[in-house]
């Protein structure tokens, strides 16, 4: 089988509770990638299954698993994949069979080319109910709105990254699910191409209604940290000061209406408006100067990995 690189491939799996998947997953993913020089990555979130056992069970040399200490959550265990692979280029997918690896040679074409950093998926006649399809529309509408990056399918877990990238993405809390966005926010060339997509194989799915609100929630917080994270007093302090001087107004108007028209202020609501509005400005310029001090101590502590590995095996079991 012809191949697009010789270059050793990095395919990085998060799993949670996939006991009945990640058998299936593994042949796939070897026939799918056969003539490559590559290792499996699989990163065990703390499964309460018989996953880590299935993956040991296998005996295979290409499979590195990794196991977390608990379960951190989907954007950890891939931060974790992440940081081991040693790939040149790195493929990240999900563990239920959504993701189709026969789609991995032709979107490594697009990376080998050198033109682009990540090459992402557009999940095409996605098989997934209007739980998970909501909270994406939604994802896809806001990056659209508040970037410059034309994102038609952000929740596609099937991309391919050059090394620089990969090993560049910081993700935290559940950041998995802006993860282009964040290697286009670092300078990332994106290419989206359209991708396979099956139902689940076996296993139900972990996400709920309520993750709507944790991509608004995310989304806001990726918009803040990429923009102002180095500079807080840029965005509060400007706010702050525009609530003072906004404050300073309505008093100054009504020191006038008392002192020049002897009208009697005491029951306005404005006045109470006039001193929230200076009150709130103050907070917010402190709240600026503090996260600046914040950030400093950030940049200036040792960095430490917010996740802790319990053990890493290779193939048969031997630690790695």
């Amino acid at each position: 089988m012809s191949t697009v690189t010789d270059s050793l491939l990095s395919i990085v799996v998060p799993l949670y509770n996939e006991e009945d998947n990640v058998v299936l997953l593994t042949q796939k993913i070897h026939e799918s990638l056969e003539g490559y020089h590559y290792q499996i990555v699989y990163v065990d979130d703390f499964s309460t299954d018989q996953t880590r056992k299935r993956v040991k069970d296998m005996d295979d040399d290409k499979v590195h698993l990794i196991e977390l200490k608990k379960n951190y959550g989907q954007s950890l265990a891939l931060a974790a994949g992440l940081d081991y692979a040693e790939g040149e280029y790195i493929i990240t997918m999900d563990g239920d069979l959504q993701n189709d690896p026969s789609d991995i040679p032709h979107m490594l074409e697009y990376a080998v080319s050198g033109e682009y950093d990540v090459v992402t998926g557009i999940r095409q006649k996605r098989k997934d109910s209007l739980v998970k399809k909501i909270p994406s529309k939604i994802a896809n509408f806001l990056v659209r709105r508040v970037t410059k990056l034309d994102i038609k399918d952000n929740g596609c877990a099937l991309k391919v990254f050059t090394r620089d990238i990969a090993k560049g993405l910081n993700l935290y809390g559940e950041m998995h699910r802006f993860i282009t966005l964040l290697a286009f926010l670092e300078g990332g060339q994106i290419k989206q191409v359209p991708v396979k997509h099956h139902a689940r194989h076996a296993g139900v799915s972990k996400y709920g209604l309520e993750r709507v609100f944790k991509v608004v929630a995310d989304m806001m917080l990726l918009l803040f940290i990429r923009k102002y994270f180095q500079r807080p007093i840029h965005l509060f302090g400007i706010f702050g000061v525009l609530l003072i001087i906004l404050g300073i107004f309505i008093n100054i108007y009504l020191l006038i209406v008392k002192l020049g028209f002897g009208e009697d202020i005491g029951s306005r609501p404005l006045l109470i408006f006039g001193m929230m509005f200076i009150l709130g400005g103050i907070q917010l310029f402190t709240i600026g100067i503090v996260m600046e001090l914040l950030i400093r101590t950030y940049y200036e502590s040792q960095q430490k990995r917010p996740y802790r590995i319990k053990k890493i095996t290779i193939g048969d079991g031997k630690a790695a």
